[in-house]
């Protein structure tokens, strides 16, 4: 059984998209693909006029794309400021044995990803709290840092899995509200969710699958009313 089958999809630059579909529909695994986890056996991936399924997934980020995951990914002992700039990894160009000899572009490096990771903090609304553990704060506050860790990769698309997933209402809307001020600094998102009434409020196109295949694509408006989605996933209630 395959996974995903001819799924095809084009995402709008400076667009928020969102994919939707039950649990098990290849969500993820269509992430997973995008960003170099999976590579597909048929197909392809490409991304500003660059094929991204040849690349390895360390690559894709320097590409432009980033993503964040379903479960949060932060080093728990770490401050939020020494999290965030871990974003900058893939354009960052001192290596270790720059570092040891403490060079003076590497310092000079250090201190350009640490104004960025602060600007990014601030962006976010968290820059009081840079010096914090990130394992003490609470979940939405740690899917934020998450956000401004992805913003200082650079992203021109940014593609973001469940990030609504555990949170509260007012953690959510406060994400929700992030997710527009970064699609106005000119970056496309496309994210995962299961929370619809965000997914109708944000999004300019929905893509839905269902079984590994894509079973409608349109505006919220149209999806919102297709035979197919309501039946495999939306309900009539919808």
């Amino acid at each position: 059984m395959r996974a995903l089958a001819a799924v095809s999809l084009s995402v709008a630059e400076g667009s928020i998209s969102a994919l939707i579909g039950p649990n098990g529909s290849g969500k993820t695994t269509l992430i997973n693909v995008i960003t170099g986890f999976y590579r597909p056996t048929a197909g392809g991936v490409s991304f500003a006029g660059r094929r991204l399924d040849r690349m390895p997934a360390h690559r894709i980020p320097g590409q432009g794309v980033t993503r964040t995951f379903q479960l949060v990914r932060l080093f728990r002992q770490m401050s939020v400021l020494e999290n965030v700039m871990c974003g900058a990894h893939h354009w960052a160009k001192a290596e270790v044995w720059h570092s040891v000899l403490r060079l003076p572009w590497v310092r000079q490096e250090e201190v350009r990803i640490r104004d960025q990771a602060e600007e990014a903090l601030e962006f976010v609304g968290l820059g009081n709290l840079a010096g914090a553990p990130a394992g003490t704060l609470p979940l939405g506050y740690q899917r934020t840092v998450e956000l401004a860790r992805a913003l200082v990769g650079r992203p021109r698309l940014l593609i973001l899995d469940e990030p609504l997933a555990g949170l509260n209402a007012q953690e959510s809307e406060m994400l929700q509200r992030q997710f527009v001020a970064i699609q106005r600094r000119g970056i496309t998102l496309l994210f995962v969710e299961h929370e619809m009434k965000a997914v109708m409020r944000l999004a300019n196109r929905i893509f839905v699958l269902n079984f590994g295949e894509k079973i409608a694509e349109g505006t919220p408006d149209e999806v919102r009313r297709d035979p197919a989605v309501i039946e495999a996933y939306l309900g009539k209630g919808a």
